[in-house]
């Protein structure tokens, strides 16, 4: 909580904050606003059991060197009893390059796992029942290549694509806004998303084939409002181009998925309504359509380098929210993450923490306990009301492509993030350990990988790969997929591009070699501003 004075208060969000509230705080009617769980606009829960049916699925995010250092760090999750796969990519994987690309230098198995190829993603997955265990990828611009990559393993083990249920994430309008892990423009981009949603719906049902995210937008420095507005208007730009390529709405709406931050100031019942709004009144959709089902993550900003075991407090209030707030599944940070990639221990701690909430507090127990309180539907209302004023302005510029290339989203992150700033440096905002209580104590060591010998490592898996496949697959699978991406650029620019995808992934195509022969016609997004 952010303090001005001794009796102004306000949310992190800057939202005013009253004494006290009480029935003259007028928030709706319980029918139209609320209802009951399971039912529009869902506020109170996408489900009419919620928790009381099925827990949220305890998802840790994980991924660090070669596909086996992380498919051992999967295995210790599942044992400890994690209940679904999250996995990080390293940053060429991202960006569509291979390990072995001078562009890559540096950065292999870092921030995440270095996949090249389907052999990468068999050692990445090695032992894991695909058929039952649910699996969440953060990648974008190359997101249609690794849900290829992980079809192809499924299908070379016996498992048909039918039976696979996760995630891609796949949103890349937030990439052009906060992260940076674009490689196409945003014609082709879309396009292409708009096919992983025709051939999820038609072939892979089970599979949500975006989460359209917040959390990055609230990790660059957005306010809960501008997280939950600038999601739902990317929501809006993604939906809005399936249907101009040909989709009917409630074939493929039931099967989106979003990803927001459990920071210190809640959102997700109002982000439940809103959106149960804008697919009825804009789309028409039918009630499966307008359910927002959402992954959330605990605030990897609001982790301190400094006494590091405040954080296991943080991560465990923000989890606590998230589950207050009806989420699907959650990862909680482990303790040490604002000083590297988490131990062991940390790592186990984060999911302990999950399964203390879920079988000892009792939380699982009553569906949305806190509705009614004045101040909790107040608040709903006032996020609902204002990220609807948001959302009204990015439809006056033409929509979230239009608005990211005049730098609408990104202007106003840069000031939220300064004046958040501004605000911590002033005392006005209080994080114990950094700019009070400090008790001068240094951050731990925490040991690193021998990256260097990763990197050749997986440098010589590749040349490994391009020695054993057949180079004459390869060059056809490809010139199959550059002939596809020279259609051009326009809304149906990737039309059927999936089973191309699949089958340079079959030949054993690389990630940076799928990437460049899509790029040689499309080109190479760069940032106007």
């Amino acid at each position: 909580m952010t303090t001005k004075d001794s009796g102004a208060r306000e949310t992190p969000s800057g939202i005013p904050l009253k004494r006290y509230y009480g029935a003259d705080d007028e928030w709706g009617a319980y029918g139209d606003d609320l209802a009951n769980p399971g039912q529009f606009p869902f506020t109170r829960g996408v489900q009419p059991s919620m928790y009381r049916g099925r827990l949220w699925t305890m998802r840790q995010y994980a991924g660090f060197g070669t596909a086996r250092d992380t498919n051992k760090r999967f295995h210790l999750l599942l044992d400890a009893g994690q209940t679904g796969l999250s996995v990080a990519f390293d940053l060429p994987t991202q960006m569509g390059l291979d390990s072995d690309s001078p562009r890559s230098l540096g950065e292999v198995g870092r921030a995440g796992v270095a996949i090249d190829s389907v052999e990468d993603m068999h050692d990445l997955l090695d032992g894991i029942p695909l058929d039952s265990v649910s699996t969440s990828m953060t990648i974008n611009a190359t997101a249609a290549t690794l849900l290829a990559m992980y079809i192809v393993v499924a299908e070379e083990n016996g498992i048909p694509r039918e039976k696979l249920t996760g995630t891609i994430q796949n949103d890349i309008l937030k990439e052009y806004i906060a992260r940076g892990t674009y490689v196409f423009p945003p014609g082709p981009s879309l396009a292409l998303i708009a096919e992983t949603f025709r051939f999820c719906s038609q072939e892979a049902p089970n599979w949500n084939p975006i989460s359209i995210s917040g959390y990055h937008i609230r990790e660059a420095g957005a306010t809960a409002v501008q997280e939950l507005a600038f999601t739902l208007a990317n929501t809006i730009e993604y939906v809005s181009r399936a249907i101009e390529a040909g989709l009917e709405v409630d074939r493929f709406a039931p099967r989106l998925s979003f990803f927001f931050a459990a920071h210190n100031d809640a959102k997700f019942r109002a982000a439940r309504r809103l959106y149960a709004r804008i697919m009825r009144e804009r789309f028409g959709a039918a009630d499966a359509s307008c359910k927002l089902r959402f992954h959330t993550q605990t605030g990897g900003v609001t982790l301190t380098a400094q006494q590091p075991l405040n954080n296991v407090v943080r991560v465990a209030m923000q989890a606590m929210a998230a589950a207050l707030g009806g989420t699907q599944s959650l990862h909680t940070n482990g303790y040490d993450e604002a000083l590297a990639l988490p131990t062991e221990n940390a790592a186990t701690l984060a999911l302990r923490t999950q399964q203390v909430l879920a079988y000892e507090t009792g939380m699982a127990n009553v569906i949305d306990p806190l509705a009614g309180s004045h101040y909790v539907e107040s608040l709903t209302t006032e996020l609902e009301n204002r990220a609807a004023e948001l959302i009204a302005e990015i439809d006056a510029a033409g929509g979230s492509e239009k608005a990211v290339a005049a730098g609408f989203f990104q202007e106003r992150i840069a000031r939220s993030a300064y004046e958040s700033q501004m605000r911590l440096e002033a005392g006005e905002t209080v994080i114990v350990g950094v700019n009070k209580f400090l008790d001068g104590s240094e951050p731990p060591p925490i040991p690193a990988p021998d990256y260097s010998s990763l990197e050749r490592e997986q440098k010589e898996r590749v040349a490994a790969v391009r020695e054993k496949r057949t180079a004459g697959d390869v060059e056809n699978a490809l010139a199959a997929l550059n002939r596809a991406a020279a259609r051009g650029t326009g809304h149906k620019a990737a039309a059927g591009m999936m089973p191309l995808i699949i089958s340079a992934v079959k030949a054993r195509a690389t990630v940076g070699e799928i990437s460049s022969a899509l790029e040689s016609e499309w080109g190479r997004y760069q940032p106007s501003i």
